[in-house]
């Protein structure tokens, strides 16, 4: 079976356009008992020129006790975007995919109340590797920067 972008659909995620949110595909795993389901929530992903935006909503619990975004839910936004990447930009199916490194600098507090975006670019792709640059946004407020390297999923 196919996706709506000609891409073969993937056995672990759900990339649907969602009716909701025009413009907008989810970015979901299929089994939502799994950390991205049940830490992170939905999430949505989309093109934008050379680079994927991913985006969640955030929920109290998502915030530490100063009352902003926990680092680790932003640090699992980030090693999510690079699949999400992946997968979007049409580069491969991430669902086998493996992250080898994550380099992240945290600039600001994430504001709970505003969708927590990471925008994401490709550096350089060869065979098997992927390497990733981009920023967690919130509108023009940059939460953070990052970088990483992911392993492509070995054909079988």
């Amino acid at each position: 079976m196919r996706g709506i972008d000609g891409q073969p659909d993937s056995d672990f995620f759900e990339y649907r356009e969602d009716p909701e949110q025009p413009g907008w595909h989810t970015w979901n795993l299929k089994d939502n008992t799994r950390f991205n389901g049940v830490v992170m929530g939905p999430m949505w992903t989309r093109v934008e020129g050379e680079t994927c935006r991913l985006r969640m909503i955030p929920e109290h619990r998502h915030t530490n006790l100063q009352e902003i975004i926990h680092g680790a839910v932003t640090l699992g936004l980030i090693d999510i975007s690079l699949f999400a990447a992946l997968r979007t930009l049409g580069r491969g199916d991430a669902g086998m995919a493996v992250t080898l490194e994550l380099s992240t600098q945290f600039i600001g507090g994430g504001d709970p109340s505003r969708p927590l975006d990471a925008v994401v670019e490709v550096v350089r792709e060869t065979g098997r590797l992927m390497f990733l640059r981009g920023q967690v946004v919130q509108k023009d407020d940059t939460v953070a920067g990052f970088s990483g390297i992911i392993r492509k999923a070995t054909r079988k």
